[in-house]
């Protein structure tokens, strides 16, 4: 029996809306009778489960599969990821990595609909991203690259920010399903670019709060008040998210995974496979990225060497609070 998880819950904004495309572009229908979509979702984890059931509470009818055979419970289980997605509008999936995404692929998009929409919101590699799109396309389905911001308290509240890429038409026609789990849908351009802003947006972050944990890290040793840090560089020039949002000191600005002993929103090993991402990438097209290969190599050592694992990727400012220029 699949093993039920709790049920997430949020009122849709507007109601809901699709559009099912053929495979050149073009609208196949306008609207689901009543409004109600068949949508197949595949990766029920951390991420995947809140989402779905966000769906199933704005009335949607939503069928999953999950191999590990965790399940909300207001989902419907299916007993294979093809299965899932046979005869739906719309599959939706959230995976680790890009060949988990090619292989899931691979199943999926024979058994689905020809003008159905495939929106994955794995964070993946570009190129698997673009694979994928390429495989679908061939088979009349409708794909498009989603990756998330937000983390597992976004995909709880529905308050999501995705970057999208593949074709205007098939952005528009996901518009409305989108906006149940989201707050906010950005259309990046081709298939791919969505896998390219993402990971173009958490190189950003890592090298942020690198940056942010070793600055509090060297006040403390200054003798400066963790406070009187906070309150000058929130409102000046080294004012960014990981200071003003996701500050990395206990006590200090609002609630954090600081402030519940490092507990994971956004986990140190997450960010590892997402700066290998963009070095990957960078590889892949030639562009010089030091201070991302550097953040790399810090968060490599801080999950595989040391105490990351497990840990918000926050908890690098322990790290440093450990640590001694001389000693390294």
């Amino acid at each position: 029996m699949p093993r039920a998880l709790p049920v997430w819950v949020r009122v849709p904004q507007r109601p809901p809306y699709f559009a099912v495309l053929s495979a050149d572009g073009r609208r196949h229908h306008a609207r689901i009778s009543g409004g109600i979509m068949q949508i197949g979702f595949i990766g029920l984890g951390n991420m995947g489960g809140p989402m779905a059931a966000n769906l199933v509470a704005a009335g949607h009818d939503v069928v999953g599969f999950d191999p590990s055979g965790a399940y909300p419970a207001c989902v419907q289980p299916a007993p294979s990821a093809a299965k899932a997605a046979a005869g739906r509008d719309l599959v939706i999936t959230m995976l680790p990595n890009g060949q988990i995404l090619r292989d899931v692929a691979a199943e999926i998009l024979p058994a689905m609909t020809k003008g159905a929409l495939f929106i994955d919101c794995s964070t993946v590699d570009v190129a698997s991203a673009r694979d994928v799109a390429d495989q679908a396309a061939g088979l009349g389905v409708v794909a498009l690259d989603a990756p998330v911001s937000g983390g597992t308290g976004g995909a709880i509240a529905g308050t999501l920010t995705f970057m999208v890429g593949g074709a205007d038409a098939g952005f528009a026609a996901a518009q409305a399903v989108l906006d149940v789990m989201g707050q906010r849908a950005v259309h990046c351009g081709p298939a791919g670019n969505g896998q390219a802003a993402k990971i173009c947006n958490n190189m950003i972050l890592g090298v942020t709060m690198i940056a942010t944990c070793e600055a509090f890290a060297l006040a403390d040793k200054l003798g400066l008040d963790r406070a009187a840090m906070f309150d000058v560089v929130s409102t000046s020039s080294g004012a960014s998210w990981s200071l003003n949002t996701y500050c990395p000191a206990p006590g200090v600005g609002p609630q954090s995974p600081a402030d519940n002993g490092y507990r994971p929103g956004f986990s140190a090993d997450l960010m590892l496979k997402d700066l290998g991402l963009s070095q990957q990438a960078a590889q892949t097209v030639d562009a010089d990225t030091p201070m991302g290969a550097v953040a790399l190599a810090l968060y490599r050592d801080f999950v595989e060497q040391e105490d990351g694992r497990g840990q918000d990727f926050s908890a690098m400012l322990p790290r440093f609070e450990r640590r001694s220029r001389s000693a390294g």
